[in-house]
């Protein structure tokens, strides 16, 4: 145990700080956490000898796996705030669930680049998205319940947030602010999101993970259990603690702290996959 603990004690010790990080910034953001742990476990798999292409479809698994634990955390602590659309979420949540079980099914057969290509595009496409000031600031009269908006949307979201390993919500809030919905509704709302994202998901990645060679050790399909464990506990504790942040922050302020945080992100796992 204690030459285990030496090897392995202080990849233990990032993946909890990675949880806690995590957590914390889908609470304070409306995300799954994703952007955050899809790297840090791609990192962390690949230090421990895994390949890129089981790494990266891993990280995203056992992302999609600990989003299961932050949205339903994160979710609850803004219903209590009484900052949730439930009608938006309810009429969304299905083709949500939808697209993503979809993305989740076909994530076998899609290449590491695309993959990694899908992920490093959408998220510069939200940072920039949230880093640029809006330059109007009288609210958009768009109806988010019709069918031509929620189906086609809400299902595109599902399939875009399983294969890049995210909860929905940097979607869901990017969609709803340019609705006009105040930046502190959007974010509650789309901590919903990640829930009917995560579970069709996970359910995708397990199964066209199974029997995967090469997956790092105890992983079901490519849902790595001991990374889920250690960051899902963590990020249990934070995501409430985010949540209340963002209560007392001001709307604007959060989404060029957010993007930013995201454009970092993005061009770090660009560049070491694409180098």
């Amino acid at each position: 145990m204690e030459a285990l603990l030496s090897e392995y004690g202080w990849l233990l010790a990032g993946m909890l700080a990675a949880g806690c990080v995590t957590g914390f910034a889908a609470g304070l953001f409306g995300i799954g956490g994703g952007v955050i742990t899809v790297p840090v476990l791609y990192a962390v798999f690949q230090t421990v000898g895994v390949a890129d292409e089981p790494s990266l479809k891993a990280a995203i698994g056992t992302s999609l796996a600990v989003i299961l634990v932050t949205s339903l955390r994160s979710l609850a602590t803004h219903h209590r705030a009484g900052l949730v659309d439930r009608d938006m979420l309810r009429g969304w949540a299905p083709w949500i669930a939808a697209g993503a079980a979809a993305g989740g099914a076909v994530a076998r057969w899609v290449p590491l680049e695309l993959l990694a290509g899908v992920f490093v595009v959408g998220a510069l496409v939200v940072a920039l998205q949230r880093m640029r000031p809006s330059r109007d600031a009288r609210p958009r009269a768009i109806n988010l319940h019709a069918n031509h908006l929620k189906i086609p949307l809400g299902a595109g979201a599902g399939v875009f947030s399983a294969l890049m390993g995210l909860g929905g919500g940097a979607v869901g809030v990017m969609v709803m602010t340019l609705a006009g919905r105040p930046m502190h509704q959007a974010i509650a709302t789309s901590a919903g999101f990640g829930l009917a994202v995560a579970a069709p998901g996970v359910a995708g990645f397990v199964s066209s993970g199974w029997g995967a060679p090469n997956l790092p050790p105890a992983s079901l399909g490519y849902v790595n259990l001991p990374a889920f464990a250690a960051v899902a506990l963590t990020a249990a504790i934070t995501a409430p603690l985010g949540a209340r942040l963002a209560h007392r922050l001001d709307g604007a302020l959060l989404s060029r702290i957010f993007g930013g945080y995201i454009l970092v992100a993005a061009l770090s796992l660009g560049v070491d996959i694409f180098s």
